[in-house]
Protein backbone atom coordinates (compact mmCIF):
# COMPACT_ATOMS: atom_id res chain seq x y z
CA UNK A 1 0.00 0.00 0.00
CA UNK A 2 2.90 2.44 -0.97
CA UNK A 3 -0.47 4.95 -2.03
CA UNK A 4 0.14 5.91 1.90
CA UNK A 5 2.84 8.29 1.48
CA UNK A 6 3.87 8.52 -2.18
CA UNK A 7 2.16 8.24 -5.81
CA UNK A 8 2.25 6.66 -8.80
CA UNK A 9 4.30 9.23 -10.77
CA UNK A 10 7.15 9.79 -7.63
CA UNK A 11 7.70 6.27 -6.90
CA UNK A 12 10.25 3.85 -8.38
CA UNK A 13 8.78 0.86 -10.94
CA UNK A 14 7.00 -1.96 -9.19
CA UNK A 15 9.91 -4.11 -10.32
CA UNK A 16 12.21 -2.76 -9.06
CA UNK A 17 14.19 -3.88 -5.28
CA UNK A 18 13.64 -0.70 -3.54
CA UNK A 19 9.68 -1.43 -4.33
CA UNK A 20 9.99 -5.09 -3.50
CA UNK A 21 11.85 -4.38 0.01
CA UNK A 22 8.88 -1.85 0.80
CA UNK A 23 6.19 -4.19 0.02
CA UNK A 24 7.71 -6.39 2.27
CA UNK A 25 8.03 -3.84 4.65
CA UNK A 26 4.41 -3.15 4.12
CA UNK A 27 3.16 -7.26 4.98
CA UNK A 28 5.75 -7.24 8.31
CA UNK A 29 3.97 -3.98 9.65
CA UNK A 30 0.59 -5.81 9.28
CA UNK A 31 2.00 -8.47 10.54
CA UNK A 32 4.72 -9.56 12.68
CA UNK A 33 4.86 -5.86 13.94
CA UNK A 34 1.17 -5.36 15.64
CA UNK A 35 3.34 -6.99 19.00
CA UNK A 36 5.42 -4.04 18.71
CA UNK A 37 4.57 -1.43 21.23
CA UNK A 38 4.14 1.93 20.92
CA UNK A 39 6.93 4.32 22.31
CA UNK A 40 5.55 7.08 24.54
CA UNK A 41 5.84 11.03 22.97
CA UNK A 42 9.03 12.59 24.50
CA UNK A 43 6.45 15.10 26.29
CA UNK A 44 3.17 15.80 27.16
CA UNK A 45 1.77 19.30 26.19
CA UNK A 46 -0.56 21.27 28.72
CA UNK A 47 -2.77 23.60 26.17
CA UNK A 48 -5.15 24.21 29.22
CA UNK A 49 -1.88 26.39 30.21
CA UNK A 50 -1.36 27.84 27.20
CA UNK A 51 -2.22 31.93 26.52
CA UNK A 52 -4.45 33.94 23.91
CA UNK A 53 -2.49 36.57 23.72
CA UNK A 54 0.29 34.77 22.21
CA UNK A 55 1.60 31.93 19.45
CA UNK A 56 1.89 28.57 20.44
CA UNK A 57 2.49 25.53 19.32
CA UNK A 58 2.91 22.04 20.34
CA UNK A 59 3.74 19.12 17.80
CA UNK A 60 1.67 15.88 18.61
CA UNK A 61 3.14 13.29 16.18
CA UNK A 62 3.60 13.19 12.03
CA UNK A 63 2.19 16.38 10.68
CA UNK A 64 -0.50 16.97 13.50
CA UNK A 65 0.62 20.66 14.91
CA UNK A 66 -1.39 22.18 17.84
CA UNK A 67 -1.46 26.03 17.45
CA UNK A 68 -3.18 28.20 19.36
CA UNK A 69 -3.11 31.56 17.51
CA UNK A 70 -3.63 34.30 19.76
CA UNK A 71 -6.80 32.25 20.76
CA UNK A 72 -7.67 30.55 17.68
CA UNK A 73 -7.08 27.05 17.83
CA UNK A 74 -6.14 25.56 14.91
CA UNK A 75 -5.12 21.50 13.91
CA UNK A 76 -2.97 20.49 11.25
CA UNK A 77 -3.54 17.25 9.54
CA UNK A 78 -4.68 15.38 12.44
CA UNK A 79 -3.68 11.37 13.19
CA UNK A 80 -4.12 10.35 16.65
CA UNK A 81 -4.99 6.28 16.72
CA UNK A 82 -2.30 3.85 16.34
CA UNK A 83 -2.76 2.96 12.65
CA UNK A 84 -3.65 4.24 9.68
CA UNK A 85 -4.95 3.13 6.51
CA UNK A 86 -8.05 1.10 5.07
CA UNK A 87 -10.16 1.24 8.36
CA UNK A 88 -12.00 -2.34 8.19
CA UNK A 89 -14.64 -3.74 11.03
CA UNK A 90 -12.59 -3.51 14.44
CA UNK A 91 -8.96 -2.82 12.56
CA UNK A 92 -7.38 -1.06 10.34
CA UNK A 93 -4.92 -2.52 7.88
CA UNK A 94 -1.76 0.18 7.58
CA UNK A 95 1.52 0.85 9.15
CA UNK A 96 1.75 1.14 13.18
CA UNK A 97 2.59 3.98 14.95
CA UNK A 98 6.45 4.10 16.02
CA UNK A 99 5.69 6.74 19.05
CA UNK A 100 2.30 7.51 20.33
CA UNK A 101 0.55 11.38 19.70
CA UNK A 102 1.72 13.72 22.46
CA UNK A 103 -2.24 14.11 22.99
CA UNK A 104 -5.25 12.42 22.88
CA UNK A 105 -8.64 12.90 21.15
CA UNK A 106 -9.85 13.78 24.80
CA UNK A 107 -6.84 15.64 25.84
CA UNK A 108 -7.24 18.51 22.99
CA UNK A 109 -8.86 22.11 23.51
CA UNK A 110 -11.82 22.98 21.60
CA UNK A 111 -10.66 22.93 18.02
CA UNK A 112 -11.83 26.31 15.88
CA UNK A 113 -9.91 25.10 12.30
CA UNK A 114 -8.57 21.87 11.53
CA UNK A 115 -6.49 22.20 8.09
CA UNK A 116 -5.48 19.36 5.91
CA UNK A 117 -3.07 19.47 3.43
CA UNK A 118 -4.11 16.19 1.19
CA UNK A 119 -5.74 12.70 0.96
CA UNK A 120 -3.12 10.58 1.76
CA UNK A 121 -3.73 7.89 5.02
CA UNK A 122 -0.75 9.38 7.49
CA UNK A 123 -2.51 13.38 6.89
CA UNK A 124 -6.44 12.52 6.18
CA UNK A 125 -7.34 10.16 8.69
CA UNK A 126 -11.21 9.70 8.89
CA UNK A 127 -11.02 7.99 12.10
CA UNK A 128 -9.62 10.72 13.95
CA UNK A 129 -11.94 13.73 11.89
CA UNK A 130 -15.21 11.55 12.88
CA UNK A 131 -14.35 12.86 16.46
CA UNK A 132 -14.29 16.18 15.94
CA UNK A 133 -18.16 18.30 15.56
CA UNK A 134 -19.85 20.91 13.29
CA UNK A 135 -18.36 23.46 16.10
CA UNK A 136 -15.25 22.96 13.99
CA UNK A 137 -14.57 24.46 10.47
CA UNK A 138 -12.20 22.48 8.18
CA UNK A 139 -10.36 23.66 5.06
CA UNK A 140 -9.08 21.12 2.38
CA UNK A 141 -7.37 20.46 -0.73
CA UNK A 142 -9.15 20.56 -4.11
CA UNK A 143 -11.21 18.03 -4.84
CA UNK A 144 -11.13 15.87 -1.21
CA UNK A 145 -14.02 17.79 0.24
CA UNK A 146 -16.61 14.57 -0.69
CA UNK A 147 -14.33 12.42 1.72
CA UNK A 148 -15.41 14.28 4.55
CA UNK A 149 -19.48 13.54 3.88
CA UNK A 150 -19.62 11.07 7.22
CA UNK A 151 -18.01 13.46 9.41
CA UNK A 152 -20.63 15.69 11.11
CA UNK A 153 -18.33 18.88 10.23
CA UNK A 154 -20.68 21.62 9.41
CA UNK A 155 -18.39 24.41 7.35
CA UNK A 156 -15.63 22.90 5.07
CA UNK A 157 -14.23 24.66 2.51
CA UNK A 158 -11.86 23.59 -0.63
CA UNK A 159 -9.19 25.90 -1.70
CA UNK A 160 -7.02 25.83 -4.95
CA UNK A 161 -3.81 27.65 -4.60
CA UNK A 162 -3.08 30.91 -4.11
CA UNK A 163 -7.00 31.02 -2.94
CA UNK A 164 -8.11 32.61 0.10
CA UNK A 165 -10.44 32.11 3.36
CA UNK A 166 -11.15 33.94 6.40
CA UNK A 167 -12.61 32.14 9.34
CA UNK A 168 -14.86 34.13 11.51
CA UNK A 169 -14.17 32.24 15.08
CA UNK A 170 -15.37 33.22 18.59
CA UNK A 171 -11.54 34.54 19.34
CA UNK A 172 -11.32 36.68 15.76
CA UNK A 173 -10.86 36.40 12.42
CA UNK A 174 -7.90 34.13 10.79
CA UNK A 175 -6.60 34.16 7.47
CA UNK A 176 -5.98 31.38 5.39
CA UNK A 177 -4.44 30.78 2.03
CA UNK A 178 -3.30 27.75 0.34
CA UNK A 179 0.06 26.99 -1.10
CA UNK A 180 1.68 25.18 -4.15
CA UNK A 181 3.56 22.45 -3.13
CA UNK A 182 5.45 19.63 -5.37
CA UNK A 183 3.60 16.67 -4.29
CA UNK A 184 0.55 14.68 -5.23
CA UNK A 185 -2.92 14.00 -3.77
CA UNK A 186 -4.33 11.10 -4.49
CA UNK A 187 -5.67 9.01 -1.92
CA UNK A 188 -5.99 5.52 -3.94
CA UNK A 189 -4.30 5.20 -7.06
CA UNK A 190 -7.02 6.25 -9.84
CA UNK A 191 -8.43 9.72 -7.90
CA UNK A 192 -5.36 11.52 -9.35
CA UNK A 193 -7.62 14.37 -9.81
CA UNK A 194 -7.37 15.32 -5.86
CA UNK A 195 -5.37 18.16 -4.90
CA UNK A 196 -2.67 18.90 -2.65
CA UNK A 197 -2.00 22.18 -0.31
CA UNK A 198 0.13 24.19 2.14
CA UNK A 199 -1.26 26.86 4.02
CA UNK A 200 -0.20 30.17 4.69
CA UNK A 201 -1.69 31.06 7.92
CA UNK A 202 -1.87 35.23 8.87
CA UNK A 203 -3.43 36.91 11.79
CA UNK A 204 -2.37 40.25 13.88
CA UNK A 205 0.32 40.73 11.79
CA UNK A 206 1.93 36.90 12.50
CA UNK A 207 2.59 34.45 9.54
CA UNK A 208 2.81 30.72 10.37
CA UNK A 209 3.43 28.48 7.30
CA UNK A 210 2.13 25.18 7.39
CA UNK A 211 4.09 22.92 4.51
CA UNK A 212 1.91 19.51 4.17
CA UNK A 213 3.85 17.29 1.98
CA UNK A 214 6.35 18.43 -0.43
CA UNK A 215 9.21 17.76 -2.55
CA UNK A 216 12.01 20.57 -3.24
CA UNK A 217 10.71 23.33 -5.25
CA UNK A 218 11.36 26.89 -5.60
CA UNK A 219 7.71 28.91 -4.39
CA UNK A 220 8.60 29.17 -1.20
CA UNK A 221 10.39 32.23 -1.95
CA UNK A 222 7.31 33.80 -3.20
CA UNK A 223 5.70 33.89 0.29
CA UNK A 224 8.18 36.80 1.05
CA UNK A 225 5.45 39.37 -0.17
CA UNK A 226 2.99 38.36 2.22
CA UNK A 227 5.35 40.29 4.97
CA UNK A 228 7.38 38.33 7.51
CA UNK A 229 7.20 34.50 8.11
CA UNK A 230 7.32 33.93 11.60
CA UNK A 231 7.15 29.78 11.75
CA UNK A 232 7.62 27.50 9.08
CA UNK A 233 6.58 24.09 9.46
CA UNK A 234 8.34 21.49 7.41
CA UNK A 235 8.50 18.13 6.91
CA UNK A 236 11.78 16.47 6.82
CA UNK A 237 11.12 12.29 6.34
CA UNK A 238 9.90 10.03 4.08
CA UNK A 239 12.67 10.91 1.74
CA UNK A 240 14.35 7.45 0.94
CA UNK A 241 13.97 6.65 -1.57
CA UNK A 242 10.64 8.88 -2.43
CA UNK A 243 12.80 12.18 -2.64
CA UNK A 244 10.50 13.04 -5.76
CA UNK A 245 7.74 13.82 -3.74
CA UNK A 246 9.29 14.60 -0.47
CA UNK A 247 12.23 17.25 0.52
CA UNK A 248 15.38 15.74 2.39
CA UNK A 249 15.82 17.32 6.09
CA UNK A 250 18.24 20.03 3.92
CA UNK A 251 15.60 20.62 1.29
CA UNK A 252 13.15 21.31 4.51
CA UNK A 253 15.71 24.14 5.34
CA UNK A 254 16.69 25.92 2.47
CA UNK A 255 12.94 26.05 1.46
CA UNK A 256 11.77 27.64 5.23
CA UNK A 257 15.13 29.99 4.33
CA UNK A 258 13.97 30.96 0.94
CA UNK A 259 10.58 31.92 2.55
CA UNK A 260 12.16 33.51 5.28
CA UNK A 261 10.85 32.16 8.21
CA UNK A 262 12.56 33.24 11.55
CA UNK A 263 11.28 29.85 13.15
CA UNK A 264 11.66 26.18 11.84
CA UNK A 265 9.04 23.35 13.14
CA UNK A 266 10.27 20.12 11.83
CA UNK A 267 7.89 17.40 11.48
CA UNK A 268 6.65 14.38 9.42
CA UNK A 269 9.60 11.95 10.98
CA UNK A 270 9.46 9.53 13.96
CA UNK A 271 5.90 8.34 13.76
CA UNK A 272 5.12 6.57 10.86
CA UNK A 273 7.94 4.26 9.32
CA UNK A 274 7.28 5.11 5.67
CA UNK A 275 10.12 4.67 4.06
CA UNK A 276 14.21 3.55 4.76
CA UNK A 277 15.51 6.52 5.98
CA UNK A 278 16.83 5.68 9.99
CA UNK A 279 14.58 6.73 12.49
CA UNK A 280 16.99 9.49 14.17
CA UNK A 281 18.29 10.53 10.43
CA UNK A 282 15.67 13.45 9.49
CA UNK A 283 16.04 15.16 12.57
CA UNK A 284 19.93 14.59 12.94
CA UNK A 285 20.70 16.15 9.45
CA UNK A 286 17.97 18.86 9.98
CA UNK A 287 20.15 19.61 12.77
CA UNK A 288 23.51 19.71 11.02
CA UNK A 289 21.71 21.95 8.58
CA UNK A 290 21.06 24.54 10.67
CA UNK A 291 24.28 24.41 12.38
CA UNK A 292 25.39 27.72 11.81
CA UNK A 293 21.92 29.29 13.18
CA UNK A 294 20.48 26.60 15.92
CA UNK A 295 18.14 29.39 17.49
CA UNK A 296 15.66 28.69 14.50
CA UNK A 297 14.93 25.76 15.37
CA UNK A 298 11.03 25.89 17.49
CA UNK A 299 11.32 22.02 18.51
CA UNK A 300 12.73 18.86 18.16
CA UNK A 301 10.54 15.83 19.59
CA UNK A 302 7.25 15.19 19.80
CA UNK A 303 4.93 16.83 22.59
CA UNK A 304 7.02 19.76 23.22
CA UNK A 305 5.87 23.33 22.99
CA UNK A 306 6.86 26.10 21.19
CA UNK A 307 5.80 30.03 22.08
CA UNK A 308 6.84 32.46 19.61
CA UNK A 309 8.34 34.93 21.14
CA UNK A 310 6.80 38.94 20.31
Amino acid sequence: MPTLANGPRAQPSVRSSRVRRWLGHLFREWTVESWRPIAPAHAKPEPENWSDARVTLSWLGHSTVLINFFGVKILTDPVLFPRIGIRLPGFTIGPKRLTAPALQIDELPLIDLILLSHAHFDHFDLRTLRCFNKRTSVITARATGDLLRRTRFGDITELNWQHRKTIKTAAGEIEIIALQLKHWGARTRRDTYRGYNGYLIQRNGRRIIFAGDTAMTNSFAELRRHGPIDIAIMPIGAYNPWIRSHCSPEQAVEMATAAGARFVVPVHHQTFRLSFEPFREPIERFEAALTQTPERIALREIGETFVLPL
